[in-house]
């Protein structure tokens, strides 16, 4: 009998003490601290990173905006100049054939080396015998020193003793070009070896984004009675729509910022027939040690690059809309 009366003190209704309930200052103590602790956990993670930006990057980038305001040599104090280091750019005619020559390797490069890599990827996203093999060829000369590649590049090209121009004289050209002996053809070569190294990168991305388009969209289109170049008109190319302007967003930048294959492919020459706005500024900068005009270009390179971008965003923007 005294279970049963303490059982029936216990329910709600009931003459009996109920069960304390938490009160709810405790449950949003409770709630503000678990959120707390997982807000540090995300920080704890992000941190690392954005530490690692602001040290190699963003401060940098600070300091660079300073001094391309500046006359630096890195020896003393910088002067401030204000704007005579962007005054003097107008000027500057090895500035403006260095951006000529960034403009006309951007417009040839980024095309060649988008077509050429999506080709690869429509390739290669076939089920046939070796296709790993061959995905991993295309994409061998990305990961290739680039020294090599050029030393290697540099003998093919060579204009009396290069197989290249031997297989043109074989079939008749009488004069073949002097590839990177020459003002004309040099940065044409230039451009021939950074699409063959760079077009199995992108391969690579194009041909993950192509495997996420769904193949019941081929099978629809097929019923209907598409053919190829229909099919990949309008389905494959709006499937592809947000890797395309990843690839071209990547590729103009890394088109704007080339550096490394022509400084040990032709370090600028014949002249200055491929000199560009990296090499110029490493010039500037490391060579003549004039790190406050040095700057000067950067900051142009960078603007350049940012506007593009920013262009590029509006456009696929309002293809999307």
């Amino acid at each position: 009998m005294s279970t049963i009366a303490a059982d029936a003190r216990s329910q709600p209704g009931t003459d009996g003490p109920a069960t304390p309930s938490r009160p709810p200052t405790s449950r949003r103590r409770a709630g503000s601290r678990l959120k707390l602790r997982n807000t540090l956990v995300g920080w704890s993670f992000i941190l690392p990173n954005f530490i690692g930006f602001a040290l190699l990057t963003l401060i940098p980038v600070i300091v660079l905006f300073y001094i391309s305001f500046t006359s630096w040599n890195v020896f003393g104090a910088a002067q401030w100049i204000g704007l005579d280091n962007f005054e003097r750019l107008v000027g500057d005619a090895s500035f403006h054939k260095a951006l000529l020559n960034t403009l006309y390797y951007a417009a040839i490069h980024i095309p060649l080396t988008l077509g050429a890599s999506l080709g690869l990827a429509l390739l290669l996203n076939r089920k046939l015998r070796g296709v790993a093999f061959f995905r991993t060829v295309a994409f061998f000369p990305y990961i290739t020193s680039i020294v090599a590649i050029a030393v290697v590049w540099n003998m093919l090209f060579s204009p009396e003793f290069g197989p290249i121009n031997q297989l043109l004289r074989a079939v008749g050209v009488d004069n073949p070009p002097g590839w990177t002996t020459s003002s004309t053809w040099a940065m044409p070569a230039v451009i021939l070896v950074s699409v063959w190294r760079e077009m199995g990168y992108y391969m690579l991305l194009l041909l993950a984004g192509l495997q996420t388009v769904p193949a019941q969209l081929y099978e629809a289109a097929r019923m209907d009675g598409a053919n190829a170049w229909q099919r990949f008109w309008n389905v494959t190319l709006p499937g592809l729509r947000p890797t395309m302007f990843f690839v071209t967003v990547m590729l103009t930048i890394g088109s704007f910022k080339i550096f490394d294959l022509i400084l040990v492919m032709t370090n600028g020459g014949p002249g200055q027939s491929t000199l560009v706005l990296s090499q110029y500024i490493y010039q500037k900068g490391f060579v003549e040690n004039q790190f406050g005009y040095a700057s000067s270009v950067a900051v142009v390179l960078f603007f350049i690059c940012i506007c593009v971008t920013i262009v590029q965003f509006l456009v696929n923007k309002r293809r999307e809309a």
